[in-house]
């Protein structure tokens, strides 16, 4: 006689439709027949459910009999065990914690056929079935295990095969699309209306690259918290999102949603995984020709800060046809990333070295394309190209009355974009040279603000945002054409102390730094040097033997704050 908690459910033969999106325990998507789909199936039409209603959305792939005591060692996630009880006729008490043990290694459910090994099944596994969501299933005496394991694995199989054939046909439709010369657009709005759902395309840092369906589903995938980094399809019952991904790179999602849990039809996985490909597809082309296109007009603006691109005339209508005007006032900014010298992280060897340089020009590309999309917002007839250690853009320049974009504001907007995926790690300084009125003028501002930006990042360090008229001396020195000059004035100025190989000369150097930073205050330059007075005084006294009497001639400690200048310009 079965227990009192046994309750009657019938499950009549049906035609099964197709099954619904099911969770695997890990979170991803998978395929396969519900427990409650398989007891629809004909030969279990007098099964009945004993416990574990809440989890009949469960799902089965497999199907394995029970026949040994052991058998938590061979069963599999997703599988439908089933038992006539005879490996514990003798040890009950086995069944007490059956259920729990089953359901932590991902089975199911558990199928039982009773009355000729075990008579009930104990009311405390009954109890845990219930609390675990777990199915117990009452089978049929007279249907066997051969005739259930057959026709369960069969409707499995013909499910799957159903699903790949309807993927295929999606997938040449979707192919068709862009030999056709559709775009991402067609791609997402054929998915849309074949799922009947909303759909949307997003890059990696979850920016809309096209979507199809009401504004507010498309918010609401935007605005979706999901995994950040899913390696397979993934849902919540209302989203549905599939990586997109190509040549081991990570292009973005796509990403469908069904408001109230609508992704119930069996081929949303498949359709969207399809679409994911084609998609991968259509961005790496793009990613292609923009490239092309990209270098074709980078060449193009290098030729004309070099000056070599032609008159002006020519220049200016050539860059027309990029959108670029530079028939107006304009001023060049240069952005450089900081600590490219730091760069190095530890790791030895030519693999490490390669390491470091893919991770420098992924962080390159990321810098242009951060200035690319502001400058773009503020002046969309600007120039904007990235080079290999810089990006250079040629903005409009404020006329009388007119209107142009700060630098300032491009800066700091280009700053944010930039930091937005990986927050503070790499930074960048910016040069800004003075307004040209002409093509022909490029080449100087150009170099202008090319000194602006590492004159400045020596002045102040990382981050540096400097016009060329506020670099003072520095803009002076910088204007001397024979860079030899400078060097040869700062060997014959600081004589041994222009060297960096011997520390005591560094730190000599440093001490006459801070001497004529606080116009030759003795007591200032021991209090930031943090030395007694006397032990200054002896310096004083060792570096006016090396270098002259700069305590007592004026124009010798101009000399020497010039050389001192020159060395701090090193490199630029």
């Amino acid at each position: 006689m079965l227990p009192d908690k046994l309750t009657d459910r019938a499950y009549p033969t049906a035609d099964l439709g197709p099954p619904a999106l099911r969770l695997a325990s890990t979170g991803t998507l998978t395929y396969g027949l519900s427990v409650g789909e398989v007891l629809g199936v004909s030969t279990l039409a007098g099964a009945r459910l004993i416990g574990g209603r809440a989890g009949l959305e469960r799902i089965v792939q497999r199907l394995n009999v029970m026949e040994v005591p052991d058998i938590l060692a061979w069963v599999k996630p997703h599988e439908l065990l089933l038992t006539t009880g005879y490996p514990l006729r003798h040890t009950p008490q086995s069944l007490e914690n059956l259920v729990a043990d089953l359901d932590a290694r991902g089975v199911s459910a558990l199928g039982i056929k009773l009355g000729r090994y075990l008579d009930a099944l104990p009311p405390r596994m009954i109890e845990q079935a219930d609390r675990l969501g777990f199915p117990l299933i009452l089978l049929p005496a007279d249907v066997g295990f051969d005739d259930i394991l057959n026709q369960v694995l069969t409707d499995i199989l013909n499910r799957q095969a159903a699903v790949l054939a309807r993927t295929e046909e999606v997938h040449r439709a979707l192919v068709q699309i862009v030999l056709s010369g559709g775009g991402l657009q067609e791609v997402v709005d054929e998915v849309a209306a074949l799922l009947e759902v909303a759909v949307v395309a997003m890059d990696g840092e979850r920016r809309m690259l096209a979507g199809c369906g009401p504004d507010e589903h498309l918010r609401a995938m935007l605005e979706w918290d999901g995994p950040a980094d899913p390696a397979g399809p993934v849902t919540d019952g209302e989203h549905l999102m599939v990586p997109v991904l190509a040549g081991g790179l990570d292009h973005g999602r796509i990403v469908a949603y069904g408001a109230g849990g609508g992704l119930r039809a069996s081929d949303v996985v498949g359709i969207l995984e399809r679409a994911a490909t084609v998609v991968a597809l259509l961005i790496t082309n793009q990613q292609a020709v923009a490239a092309v296109e990209s270098k074709y007009r980078a060449d193009f603006l290098r030729d004309v800060l070099a000056g070599r691109a032609g008159e002006d005339d020519q220049v200016i209508a050539h860059c027309s046809g990029f959108g670029w005007d530079l028939d107006r006032p304009m001023t060049v900014l240069v952005a450089e990333l900081d600590g490219r010298d730091d760069a190095a992280d530890g790791t030895g060897g030519r693999a490490g070295r390669r390491d470091r340089g893919a991770d420098e020009r992924l962080v390159q590309e990321r810098l242009a394309a951060a200035w690319t999309s502001v400058v773009r917002r503020h002046d969309r007839h600007a120039a904007v190209a990235g080079f290999a250690n810089e990006v250079v853009a040629v903005v409009g320049a404020p006329e009388e009355g007119g209107a142009a974009p700060d630098p300032a504001v491009l800066v700091r907007e280009a700053a944010a974009v930039f930091s937005e995926p990986h927050g503070a790690r790499h930074t960048f300084s910016t040069g800004i040279s003075r307004t040209v009125t002409s093509p022909s003028r490029l080449p100087e501002a150009y170099e202008q603000a090319v000194k602006a930006v590492r004159v400045g990042r020596q002045m102040h360090g990382a981050g540096a945002r400097v016009h060329f008229d506020q670099l003072g001396v520095y803009r002076l020195l910088s204007l001397v054409p024979d860079p030899a000059e400078l060097h040869a004035f700062v060997r014959e100025t600081l004589g041994e102390l222009a060297c960096d190989d011997e520390p005591e000369a560094v730190d000599l150097r440093r001490t006459l730094q801070v001497l004529l930073e606080t116009n030759l205050n003795v007591a200032e330059t021991a209090r930031r040097l943090h030395f007694h007075y006397n032990t200054l005084r002896y310096r004083i006294g060792k570096l006016e033997r090396m270098l002259g009497p700069f305590t007592e001639d004026a124009h010798l400690r101009l000399n020497l704050t010039l050389a001192l200048h020159v060395l701090r310009m090193k490199g630029i």
